[in-house]
């Protein structure tokens, strides 16, 4: 007997939990359990990060405040510790979905899913949710936190998409994830506030391990995958490989073979230009952004010198409407733009009410 019979298979009690509940579950029930699915899923944190955040701005008590601002911190971390841990496991695992197993004796809501059935992403984001709203509501709202949690877990087996265990495997994910968020929450508050006192050298350090992942992580694309080859982790989420001649999410993708030194030029030039601006004394945030956009475009010409073109291996999209695909170079860029955008606010209002005052 293996591991997965126990485990997993539970001897034989995960298929027929499953078949029970999917095939007992009667079709006037098929719109609720759509609409859990819907809640449950990933697709709903930036509402959940808006709600968060607008209860943290209109708490009249500031301790409640911090204590919203704190889950919602949390949140955060965990919602990408979790993404990145139900990634893995999938791939990893590639466990059959129920219609796979047991063909046409599924009833299918929605499409059909055959493959990377543990863990649940909806059970694992219904327990993320769980997790951060717990400490912050009463009593009945902890029964409706728990009602909410198992009626996505059973959407997703009523609807043919997972078996129980996948929804059980969700549910640990996500309380492991914010457990650990809340962990680690604590050990890099001195890391950040000690990088306010460090040196230029800690900026080329980000900017290098910004490289080395980037890197590290298209050495494992092109060594996992076929060029051009496609696999599914989400319902909106896939692993490719694809060579991209041109600049972040595609640009200039399709010119004649110019752009290869023209972006190797560029890239060079404006990587200068970042490591003479990190090496003044910068505020830490405009610091940050500097060093992730120096990282994100070396990364990115690294490529266009070794291979000619740029590995691309992400690859988000809903339904039919897909976004170009990028890679960790690209998300470097993206969030230290997003760095130095937010450094930029700040002035901009305090300019504007000088005026008006003025």
């Amino acid at each position: 007997m293996s591991w997965k019979f126990f485990l997993y298979d539970w001897g034989g009690l995960n298929i027929a939990m499953f078949q029970a509940i999917n095939t007992g579950t009667p079709a006037a029930l098929g719109p609720l359990a759509w609409f859990f699915s819907l809640v449950g899923s990933y697709w709903t944190a930036p509402l959940m990060l808006l709600g968060l955040w607008w209860w943290s701005k209109s708490a009249t008590n500031p301790t409640h405040g911090r204590a919203v601002r704190h889950r919602l911190i949390g949140f955060s971390a965990a919602f990408l510790l979790a993404l990145l841990a139900a990634t893995i496991l999938k791939l990893w695992l590639d466990f059959p979905r129920p219609p796979a197993v047991l063909g046409d004796m599924v009833r299918v809501i929605g499409d059909i899913e055959l493959h990377y059935s543990l863990p649940s992403g909806h059970a694992t984001y219904a327990a993320l949710v769980v997790g951060a709203l717990w400490p912050l509501i009463g009593r009945r709202g902890r029964i409706g936190l728990v009602l909410y949690a198992a009626l996505v877990g059973w959407s997703r087996i009523a609807a043919g998409m997972h078996f129980p265990a996948d929804v059980l495997a969700g549910w640990v994910l996500g309380l492991s994830c914010t457990a650990l968020a809340g962990w680690l929450m604590p050990l890099a508050v001195p890391v950040w506030q000690s990088a306010r006192r460090t040196s230029t050298w800690v900026w080329f350090a980000v900017a290098a391990s910004a490289v080395m992942t980037d890197q590290l992580a298209k050495f494992a694309i092109t060594r996992t995958f076929a060029s051009g080859e496609q696999v599914e982790v989400t319902p909106f989420f896939n692993f490719v490989h694809v060579l991209n001649p041109g600049a972040a999410f595609s640009f200039l993708a399709n010119a004649g073979g110019w752009q290869r030194y023209f972006f190797i030029t560029l890239g060079l030039v404006v990587s200068a230009w970042l490591g003479r601006m990190l090496c003044q004394q910068l505020p830490r945030l405009e610091a940050m952004g500097y060093s992730l956009i120096l990282g994100g475009a070396l990364g990115n010409v690294a490529d266009r010198v070794l291979r000619g073109q740029v590995v691309d291996f992400l690859d988000f999209h809903w339904r039919l409407a897909h976004w170009p695909a990028f890679n960790l170079a690209d998300v470097a860029i993206t969030i230290g733009a997003l760095c130095l955008f937010l450094t930029v606010v700040p002035k901009s209002s305090k300019g504007t009410e000088a005026e008006v005052s003025g």
